[in-house]
């Protein structure tokens, strides 16, 4: 039977709600619109008048979608070029989802996102439905074909692997801003030191190039070494230029709820920095310049007022 206008209202409704799960889940703006239209597929082929709980049925079966997504996607990413990060998006994307709470926010923050990449299929899915959409116990054991209590154990274990991994306090928004801003004038001096001072001493650079733009396979390790190579990726020259194609606008902006740098060339996003900023200092940057990556956040990017850059280098 035909779906009807209703029927596909009824769909379009809950479409931003399921991509915000899918893009969680999935860590890609892109994979989780193609998870979100195969779910639509099949709410298309099924008979919707039997549906009693409509939400219900289009979440467990984009959670399958995607678990079977995840499960595959392990095996791509052991063949991935280099580092394999998320995908960035800017702020006020619908994509991020909700973000009234301190988990809700945190959920999709861009550490928490590698983290979850630590977590087996399962664990992530509970993890994302309960916090980040709180979905209770029972109605995700229903989604994933678990009992009420593995479903507990599940949470309860996804849970102390992200808190494992993030084992200091992040700081407000304002304090942030501030260091980033401080991290650019010292990254533009030429001079390490002052970037050290910003660092903690077990700081990390990861860098996502997918094979299409460079970026060293391995992370760059405390903070020395840390502060040389960004002390390197912001000194003007021949060779940045060449490469990055243009001159390259640097701005503060958000991307996935906290602050992050952006680089621009042309109106293109060619780079985008997410520090992760806790009370000791910037404990990593994570730095995505996989084109493929940055399609959305351009586009977002394009139709947004985002003034004048802080620096603009070589």
């Amino acid at each position: 039977m035909p779906l009807t206008v209703q029927d596909v209202e009824r769909f379009e409704a809950s479409r931003p709600r399921l991509e915000a799960i899918a893009y969680r889940l999935l860590g890609s703006a892109s994979e989780a619109e193609d998870a979100v239209q195969d779910t639509f597929l099949r709410w298309q082929a099924t008979d919707v008048d039997r549906i009693e709980v409509p939400e219900a049925w289009l979440t467990k079966v984009l959670t399958n979608l995607c678990l079977n997504q995840l499960t595959s996607a392990r095996a791509r990413r052991e063949m991935y070029v280099g580092q394999w990060l998320p995908e960035p998006l800017l702020a006020g994307d619908p994509m991020l989802g909700p973000a009234d709470t301190v988990e809700q926010r945190d959920s999709v923050s861009y550490a928490v996102l590698t983290l979850m990449e630590r977590l087996s299929p399962n664990e992530r899915a509970v993890y994302v439905l309960r916090e980040a959409f709180g979905y209770a116990h029972r109605e995700i054991a229903e989604i994933l074909d678990l009992t009420e209590a593995a479903a507990q154990q599940i949470f309860h274990r996804a849970k102390k692997h992200v808190a494992d991994g993030r084992t200091r306090t992040e700081i407000d928004e304002a304090t942030a801003r501030r260091i980033v801003e401080e991290f650019l004038a010292a990254a533009t001096s030429g001079r390490t030191e002052p970037l050290v001072r910003l660092l903690t001493e077990d700081a990390v650079a990861i860098g996502d190039g997918g094979g299409k733009v460079p970026a060293r396979a391995k992370a760059f390790e405390g903070a020395l070494a840390v502060a040389k190579f960004m002390r390197g990726l912001f000194k003007p020259g021949k060779a940045q230029r060449a490469l990055a194609g243009g001159r390259v606008d640097v701005y503060a902006t958000h991307a996935n709820g906290s602050s992050a740098l952006l680089a621009v060339v042309d109106g293109r996003i060619i780079g985008v920095i997410c520090p992760e900023i806790t009370t000791e200092g910037i404990a990593a940057f994570r730095s995505q310049v996989n084109p493929d990556k940055l399609e959305r956040a351009t586009r977002r990017w394009a139709a947004s007022d985002h003034g004048e850059p802080l620096f603009s280098a070589f």
